[in-house]
């Protein structure tokens, strides 16, 4: 099996129906940041704005969230998330890991809350914080593959 590639820039993504989550990240410093989420409309963005953050941010990885319920079994929303990951792999060819999303929402609407009370609950903060905490998650999963950059 081919050695997984160590990834230098990564985008993340928490998927949802109206709204997706975006957070960009760098591997050498393990730090993740928002971007603005983009708008969608049954799960579908606008795929030449989805076109400029990539050319942008030039991202080697992409991350995506993959929404299981508590017990870790998929739901609908699991299988349009995936489908996601799968069109971002088949327009841009950059390869793209799932990652458990699960409480990343609650997560971040506590995080948010925290730096700007209720005025910062805002359904695209919410969710590219989301996306933030996605990343961050996977930086500590893959500590091991990141160490080989330093």
């Amino acid at each position: 099996m081919p050695e997984k590639l160590t990834p230098k820039m990564i985008l993340s993504f928490d998927f949802g129906d109206k709204s997706i989550g975006v957070a960009c990240g760098q591997a050498i410093t393990r730090r993740a940041s928002p971007l603005k989420a983009l708008r969608a409309k049954n799960g579908q963005p606008n795929w030449d704005e989805v076109g400029k953050l990539f050319k942008e941010w030039q991202p080697d990885l992409l991350l995506v969230g993959n929404p299981l319920n508590m017990d870790g079994t998929e739901q609908e929303l699991t299988l349009r998330a995936q489908k996601f990951a799968k069109r971002l792999h088949g327009r841009f060819a950059l390869p793209f890991e799932l990652v458990d999303e699960r409480l990343t929402t609650a997560e971040a609407k506590q995080r948010l809350f925290e730096d700007g009370g209720f005025r910062a609950l805002q359904k695209g903060a919410i969710d590219s914080e989301s996306a933030v905490i996605i990343l961050e998650s996977w930086f500590e999963q893959n500590a091991d593959r990141l160490n080989q950059l330093t």
